[in-house]
């Protein structure tokens, strides 16, 4: 998986491992109190989602959570 890029602003832009014409965005705007999470298409954006800021830690946790199971699965299958 290639690593983030970088943004102007607090953010990341990530490749989608499917092509590099896709991508997804992720900016603070701390002046709205919301992340924006942004899908990209080569240099046309196709949606936009704004998840309030007191909202990050649920998607951070969901993500730990998903992340710590891919790696007991990958440890059983490593055993199997």
């Amino acid at each position: 998986m290639t690593a983030p890029r970088a943004l102007a602003s607090p953010g990341a832009i990530f490749l989608d491992p499917r092509g590099s014409d896709r991508a997804l965005r992720v900016s603070w705007h701390q002046e709205a109190d919301v992340v924006v999470l942004s899908l990209w298409r080569d240099t046309v954006c196709s949606a936009t989602f704004r998840l309030g800021i007191d909202e990050v830690p649920d998607l951070i946790d969901l993500l730990r959570d998903g992340l710590d199971l891919a790696y007991v699965r990958a440890r059983a299958d490593r055993t199997a």
